[in-house]
């Protein structure tokens, strides 16, 4: 394989330019490093069985590893997970934001991304310009997962470190500046009340649970 391509991308204004390359990638079956709102995530196109495979071999991780479909806005994630009135008030509330919501997957989700026995997807609209930049262009949500390589318990966050890395295993790094280190709040939505996954970056009073 090719080395991965490295693109410096300002964090608050993204150049169009390399948005643009950057889409072409993932639409051409690439992998991408981006940054988020947390940390640096792998990512690639929903209908891309191949690259998603690539990812599960990068982080080492089996079938019912949870992907992420990082989102646009509210309307695009009422596409691919079934919302009601409750929900669709919790998720305006704490969207854009550093959460993952675990929610039933609808019929546009195809049965190899959602959690083989609960039918469910993770969904997460990131408040970061970069992110909002890629999904405009592509107009799709981006099959995501964070990047934690295997054996390690936090994200990497350095992009020049990423690239050592993952040179060989990427088409492309998007240096985005040092994100942090803390992951997303994982919050499940799928029964009567919300129940947290795992603590991570997003508040908790929002959600109406109890800070520890």
């Amino acid at each position: 394989m090719t080395m991965a391509q490295f693109f410096s991308i300002h964090p608050d204004n993204p150049q169009q330019r390399l948005i643009n390359q950057a889409v072409g990638i993932l639409r051409q079956g690439g992998i991408l490093v981006y940054p988020t709102d947390c940390s640096y995530a792998l990512g690639c196109q929903i209908g891309d069985k191949a690259a998603m495979e690539r990812i599960r071999e990068i982080r080492q991780v089996d079938e019912r590893h949870h992907f992420t479909l990082v989102c646009r806005d509210l309307s695009e994630i009422a596409q691919y997970a079934k919302v009601d009135n409750r929900q669709y008030r919790l998720l305006k509330n704490c969207t854009p934001g550093a959460y993952t919501f675990i929610l039933q997957a609808t019929k546009e989700v195809p049965r190899r991304l959602q959690h083989p026995k609960r039918a469910t997807i993770g969904i997460r609209i990131p408040g970061n310009a970069v992110v909002a930049a890629l999904l405009e262009e592509l107009g799709e949500p981006i099959l995501s997962t964070t990047l934690i390589m295997p054996g390690e318990s936090e994200p990497l966050c350095d992009p020049y470190d990423i690239r050592d890395r993952l040179e060989h295993s990427v088409e492309l790094v998007m240096d985005g500046g040092c994100c942090g280190m803390e992951m997303t709040t994982v919050v499940d939505l799928t029964g009567d009340e919300p129940v947290l996954v795992r603590k991570g970056q997003g508040a908790l009073a929002p959600l109406g649970l109890e800070e520890d």
